[in-house]
């Protein structure tokens, strides 16, 4: 039995209709948005990583009804690259591509939280998604250079 919810996703109110089973993840790829994407199915490596009121959750165990009402935040939001996707592109902080969402998102918490992090801040911060590319050094010059733009900005 599915139901109606309504969010707002990336600043757009939605409707979506959820069995109570469902995960965020699946509601998602139901409206059209991809770029949480489940790996693990466990919440272990932060491939499916989605803000829900700011906060990071494990899109792939997260259910979608939970979703209620709240603001909920992709990868995808627009035409325009932000700060922090800009600075993984200029760093080439990623092979596959397949966690840089995550990696993304991640990102974007942190630096609401700390704007200048140090290498073992970003570290520790980011100790929850993995990259099976090793992409990561690349990665925290991206997570230094997005600081620095967006405290330039």
């Amino acid at each position: 039995m599915r139901r109606a919810i309504q969010f707002t996703l990336n600043g757009q109110r939605v409707e979506a209709q959820v069995a109570p089973h469902e995960t965020l993840v699946e509601a998602l790829r139901d409206l059209g948005f991809y770029g949480a994407r489940e790996s693990c199915g466990q919440g272990l490596c932060g491939c499916c990583t989605v803000l829900v009121n700011g906060t990071a959750v494990s899109g792939c165990l997260y259910l979608a009804a939970l979703a209620e009402g709240a603001k909920v935040e992709t990868v995808e939001q627009g035409d325009e690259l932000d700060a922090v996707q800009e600075a993984f592109i200029e760093r080439a902080a990623f092979q596959c591509g397949f966690c840089t969402p995550g990696f993304v998102l991640m990102t974007r918490q942190l630096l609401a939280e700390n704007p200048d992090p140090s290498d073992d801040d970003i570290r520790h911060y980011l100790s929850g998604n993995l990259c099976r590319c090793a992409a990561y050094p690349e990665i925290v010059e991206a997570v230094r250079l997005a600081a620095r733009k967006r405290r330039e900005a």
